[in-house]
């Protein structure tokens, strides 16, 4: 009976990490989960988001120099 019960827990132990475990692989994989979210959407509601990353990447893009870059100095 006593080895019953520890074979038991060790099985409900092994369950209870392989479900931990498979959760937290989904939760790190955000970008996929929204993107999936996104596409969900009609593109009326999605165009507000669209709007907001294409304007987060510009502002995150380097500052257009009309400078040459010349070895003389010039």
């Amino acid at each position: 009976m006593t080895q019953l019960v520890v074979i038991v827990l060790a099985v409900a132990v092994v369950a209870a990490i392989i479900v931990s475990v498979t959760r937290y692989r989904r939760s790190r994989d955000g970008v996929d989960s929204f993107r999936r979210q996104i596409d969900a959407l009609s593109p009326e509601a999605r165009r507000p988001v669209v709007d907001q990353v294409q304007s987060a990447a510009e502002a995150n893009e380097p500052p257009a120099t009309d400078e040459e870059d010349d070895d003389d100095g010039t």
